[in-house]
């Protein structure tokens, strides 16, 4: 399975995948010998990034809010 390539997690990779759309939209044969096989790789690149991005900004969110309720259990523990 891939990532849908038209939403908003795949915006800043819109030209790479403008680029490999034009080159598969060349026929079979193109794609069949190998011509999109860079654009295909530079799609996948921009979107691992993407995903990496928001893979650390979510841990970095969890651990925050890992450390809030941690503090709320340590306060209630404390007060009863």
């Amino acid at each position: 399975m891939h990532p849908h390539l038209h939403n908003e997690q795949a915006k800043p990779c819109e030209d790479l995948v403008a680029i490999l759309e034009e080159c598969h939209a060349k026929g079979f044969m193109w794609k069949v010998f190998g011509n999109c096989t860079t654009a295909k790789y530079n799609v996948n690149m921009c979107l691992r990034a993407q995903r990496l991005a928001r893979t650390a900004e979510n841990r970095q969110k969890a651990l925050e809010k890992r450390k809030q309720i941690e503090s709320v259990w340590k306060d209630i523990d404390e007060n009863s």
